[in-house]
């Protein structure tokens, strides 16, 4: 009997194991297919936030407070690549990621994963539209550029435990390798025709040289003392350990920060001569289709161009006839607006709780979130908004700081509607409404200026309503004031279109201006430099207003007598950030 088991099990084991290893070869290279439609989809999306997420280390910060919760544990510390071969790479990237999405069956998908499919679809096609003309893309400019932004990003890099310390490290010391690529990126820009005007490169190594004037005073210093500050008076580290990382921090600024600062400026200036251009994208070789896609990717919105502006002219139709008839009515509006009390009767955070208050009854409840009020450092004051937010990580939805930038002179009923922009219930609000629904972690990676900027625009425009009370104002006069900022914006929209897709040049542009009241040639001047310098910029804004104007219309048609705007808010949150086509797609679903 043993020799029979014995030899029995000398047979078995053998072919046991063969069976075994059969099945697990079979197991393992077609798992997925042993999950549900919904699992793999989660599985691709999971896997495509992950590799996207780490390949920035400012984007992996801000997108995640505790990354090692997503099972990312290590990640090369770095601030990207502008390396044109690692950029023409990222298109193929971007293909096999579409190719991955297309083989997912859409019907076997639930609601949640079907708009996060809609979404991904849609922009791997925008972004591969471009492929060819991805030189055309700025890295640098005098508002928007990453050398005005990066300073910012920086300063508030969050402090959560000495790790993220010496990450900040090495983010500062990798400047000048970053810089150094932009740089190369713009030598060869220049090599193609496609650099930037002399008046551009003045305005970045002016800033530049501001950024650079003095070490101690720099935004960048203040504010890493004020958190080594802060961390002694918690006692989270002696006097001594923060002397000694003010020590490596001004090390690293004096030898590292600075020198990349003043190297792009030499660079630049060295490459002055090369931008011919003075004038929109249209003027460049493929110009117009990056411009197009700019704006898909930008807005997203994918109307033609042509309607576009048919929307944009019957809307500056509409706001124009509406301030007339307000300003025959009662002549003294005129006298009224240009008189606005300056001085603030009450502080910014003052403002926002009444904001989050007086929303209510329009908007979905948002809770009690805590935030912060700050104030842009003197040294970026000339180069900075005049007010933005900072989004939190989405795995804590906190800290909320809302920057004001103390040089903009405004007066007080355009302060109250900026921070409705920014706070409730424009980015901040919105922000932490659809974090808490809990969406598809690539979501939070995925930008639509259109939705975000054009969101923050819809409610600002209704701040005008809750400001009357707060401020003491005539209902006609906060009327006003909106209806001449919307012409202000829609005019600046159209520019945008006509210097960038029909060529305007800056006399065209001024005679435009002329014709609605702008006489000054240096505001005429400025407009036209800077949206020379940000194509698309105030599209996103106001061409992403007017979606929403649009759909609430729509809804408004659907619903009928059942309409309430609250409910049509809430719709809008909760489907988040999107490309509008997507946005309409499922809003109307909600109206069925």
């Amino acid at each position: 009997m043993k020799n029979f088991l014995s030899s029995k099990r000398r047979f078995l084991v053998p072919g046991f194991i063969v069976l075994a290893v059969f099945l697990f070869l079979i197991i393992f290279t077609q798992k997925d297919r042993f999950l549900t439609e919904d699992a793999r989809f989660k599985k691709f999306t999971q896997q495509l936030f992950t590799e996207e997420v780490t390949s920035n280390t400012l984007n992996l910060h801000y997108t995640l407070a505790y990354p090692e919760n997503y099972g990312i544990k290590s990640y090369p510390i770095k601030l990207g690549s502008m390396d044109p071969d690692k950029l023409e790479e990222s298109y193929d990237s971007v293909e096999k990621y579409k190719e991955k999405l297309e083989d997912f069956t859409y019907k076997e998908l639930s609601k949640e994963n079907r708009i996060t499919y809609d979404i991904l679809k849609l922009d791997f096609s925008t972004q591969l539209s471009i492929k060819d003309n991805y030189m055309l893309q700025e890295p640098l400019s005098p508002n928007l550029g990453i050398q005005s932004q990066l300073p910012v990003l920086l300063a508030e890099y969050t402090f959560r435990t000495a790790d993220d310390i010496k990450d900040y490290f090495t983010l500062l010391s990798s400047m000048t390798g970053y810089f150094d690529e932009i740089l190369e990126f713009e030598k060869k820009k220049a090599g193609e025709g496609l650099f930037m005007s002399d008046t551009s490169v003045d305005r970045i190594i002016e800033q530049c040289n501001a950024f650079t004037e003095d070490l101690s005073a720099n935004y960048l210093s203040t504010m890493f003392k004020d958190k080594m500050k802060g961390f002694v008076s918690r006692k989270a580290m002696t006097q001594k350990q923060a002397d000694s990382y003010i020590k490596m921090h001004e090390k690293i600024m004096a030898k590292r920060v600075f020198p990349a600062y003043q190297s792009l400026a030499k660079g630049l200036a060295d490459l002055k001569g090369n931008g011919t251009n003075t004038g929109g994208l249209s003027n460049l070789p493929g110009g117009t289709a990056y411009y197009r896609y700019l704006i898909r990717s930008g807005t997203g919105d994918y109307r033609s161009i042509k309607e576009i502006e048919e929307r944009l002219y019957t809307q500056l139709l509409t706001d124009y006839k509406k301030m007339q008839s307000l300003i025959v009515a009662d002549p003294k509006l005129l006298t009224d607006a240009s008189s606005l009390p300056e001085t603030c009767s009450s502080t910014p955070a003052q403002m926002l709780d009444y904001l989050n208050k007086a929303i209510s009854q329009d908007f979905p409840d948002s809770g009690k979130p805590s935030y912060k009020v700050k104030y842009v450092h003197e040294s970026m004051e000339d180069f900075s908004s005049p007010a933005f937010y900072l989004t939190p990580p989405a795995d804590t939805l906190s800290p909320n700081v809302i920057y004001i930038n103390k040089s903009s002179q405004v007066s007080e009923a355009e302060l109250f509607t900026t921070l409705a922009h920014e706070g409730f219930p424009g980015h901040l609000y919105q922000t932490l409404y659809f974090g808490k629904t809990e969406p598809d972690d690539i979501r939070h990676l995925l930008s639509f200026g259109g939705y975000v900027e054009g969101w923050a625009t819809y409610v600002e425009s209704l701040s005008y309503g809750y400001g009357a009370d707060y401020l003491k104002l005539d209902d006609s006069l906060m009327e006003l004031l909106w209806l001449n900022r919307s012409v202000s914006l829609c005019l600046y929209s159209l520019l945008d279109i006509g210097i960038h897709d029909h060529g305007w040049d800056l006399g065209t542009v001024t005679k435009t201006l002329n014709s609605f009241g702008i006489a000054s040639q240096d505001t005429c001047g400025e407009i036209y430099q800077y949206i020379v310098e940000n194509p698309g910029n105030y599209l996103k804004y106001y061409l992403g207003y007017l979606n929403f104007i649009d759909l609430k219309k729509e809804a408004q048609t659907a619903a009928g007598k059942s309409f309430q705007l609250k409910e049509f808010h809430q719709y809008i949150l909760e489907l988040g950030p999107a490309q509008f086509p997507v946005l309409k797609k499922y809003l109307l679903m909600e109206y069925k």
